[in-house]
């Protein structure tokens, strides 16, 4: 694993109220959209110090063409209206937060940098230090970066969104949009793989797994590390590879193992915690996960926003106690990894064909427009403030293999691909990860308040190292 150098903090610039880009005299062409449930919490919970950005790279082997990028990028936001809305005017009184339709962007938001070889660390700084205004749509800023490479110059399409707006899904569909304008072939999702069906034995003793009871205990949080340095604002973040973790293979007559990549994910990010923790003198506690659960299609009629439903993956007692021998010394036990896998499957597919509220109950009920919002945002940030000693551990999102093949023409097709999530306070804390050519991409991305860039770079090795212990070895 080779991570990449990890950022210097930067001063974060977000204005919760930006001045207002002027209306254009066109009307609009689609009715006003309220505000859904994450968009508005999203918007209450908004901080000067922790930006509520989205990140997405997408890396070029070729240049690409500015001017034609540029309309392409502009043709993609005209295709996808979900991507042109802006918040409109809104007072304490009222009683929704509206997004209302531009018609057309208003900033530029395209930029184009040369082979500077700082170009792409600030625009990375930038994306996790400024989000977009919400009022000033888009939502969105597009960095084109050429940067060298091994085999000669190479290009970096950096996506910055704000969260409020648009999810990380939502992001790659606009430049998968992008890519096909721009380079005039389809950039149709791949089907998803085919899965054998689930033994009826299996299922059975799925269905009868019971849940993992943490609600007496706090979940755990990483143990802060900043060398003596005062806490700083911001985020941090790593990008960087890892192989695969291999699964044992199928032979003929038996189905794949019970458990996914994604299972693996989740329990490498579960080791991770819990030997970190122990390493800084922290005692053991359950570890929670919250993890996206996204059924929409990836086709050109995906809705883009945030529609995203969280779940949270919980270890107890008894992964503990399997995870112990790990958090000590050395790597795991492969039985005790086998039964943390075998586990934490049971839990992800009961979680995945359990349908649910966004954020549940609680968060339907901040959000009925009953009240104002002036009143609805203090009350957020509030009952937010109350929930912290119980939010979860660590965000994990996984897209897996990306769906599509990015393909900008004459300048190439993907070779990497990065997103991360925001990782504000009190998590502090999101590994997000997708899967191109075979190799997992890794963003760990992480409040400065908790860790400084060695600590994070050190916490991102300690996933690779415990991704590695999930992996099957043969005899």
């Amino acid at each position: 694993m080779t991570p990449m150098t990890p950022m210097p903090a930067m001063a974060p610039k977000t204005p919760l109220h930006p001045p207002r880009a002027p209306h254009t005299a066109v009307p609009p062409p689609h009715p006003p959209v309220p505000f859904s449930l994450v968009d508005e919490i999203s918007r209450h919970c908004a901080q000067e110090a922790e930006p509520e950005t989205v990140h997405v790279e997408v890396h070029l082997p070729g240049i690409v063409d500015h001017p034609r990028l540029r309309a392409a990028f502009g043709r993609a936001l005209a295709r996808h209206p979900r991507a042109l809305l802006r918040q409109a005017p809104v007072r304490w009184w009222h009683r929704r937060y509206v997004w209302e339709p531009t018609g057309a962007p208003g900033p530029a938001p395209v930029s184009f940098s040369g082979a500077d070889p700082g170009a792409l660390r600030r625009a990375r700084e930038r994306a996790l230090a400024e989000c977009p205004p919400l009022d000033a749509g888009p939502p969105v800023r597009l960095a084109v970066i050429e940067q060298a490479t091994a085999t000669g110059t190479g290009t970096v399409l950096l996506l910055t969104a704000h969260h409020t707006a648009l999810d990380a899904p939502s992001c790659l569909r606009l430049l998968a949009t992008t890519a096909e304008l721009y380079g005039g072939a389809a950039n149709s999702p791949a089907p998803p793989p085919v899965r054998a069906p689930e033994p009826a034995a299996r299922r059975t003793r799925r269905s009868g797994a019971a849940p993992v009871s943490t609600a007496l205990r706090p979940p755990a949080r990483i143990t802060p590390a900043r060398a003596g340095t005062a806490p700083g604002n911001g985020n941090g973040m790593v990008l960087t590879e890892l192989p695969i973790p291999d699964r044992p293979p199928r032979t003929p007559g038996t189905a794949r193992p019970a458990y996914t990549v994604n299972d693996q994910l989740l329990v490498a990010a579960f080791l991770m915690v819990t030997r970190w923790n122990r390493l800084h003198g922290t005692r053991a506690a359950p570890v929670v996960l919250t993890m996206p659960v996204d059924d929409r299609p990836r086709g050109t009629g995906m809705p883009l926003g945030n529609g995203t439903r969280l779940v949270s993956v919980r270890f107890g007692p008894a992964d503990l106690r399997d995870a112990a021998p790990a958090a000590a010394s050395g790597p795991p036990d492969p039985a005790a990894v086998a039964r943390l896998l075998r586990r934490t499957a049971a839990r992800t597919r009961a979680l995945k064909d359990t349908p649910g509220r966004q954020l549940g109950l609680a968060g339907a009920a901040l959000t009925a427009p009953v009240l104002p919002v002036g009143i609805r945002a203090a009350v957020t940030r509030r009952a937010r403030a109350a929930a912290a000693p119980w939010t979860s551990t660590a965000l994990l999102s996984n897209i897996g293999r990306v769906p599509y093949p990015f393909d900008f023409g004459d300048a190439g097709r993907a070779t990497g691909v990065w997103f991360s999530a925001p990782a504000r306070m009190p998590r502090g804390l999101s590994l997000a990860t997708v899967s191109v050519g075979g190799r997992i991409q890794l963003t760990l991305r992480w409040s400065r308040t908790l860790l400084d860039d060695a600590a994070g770079a050190a916490l991102c090795a300690l996933f690779g190292e415990s991704l590695a212990a999930t992996s099957w070895r043969s005899a």
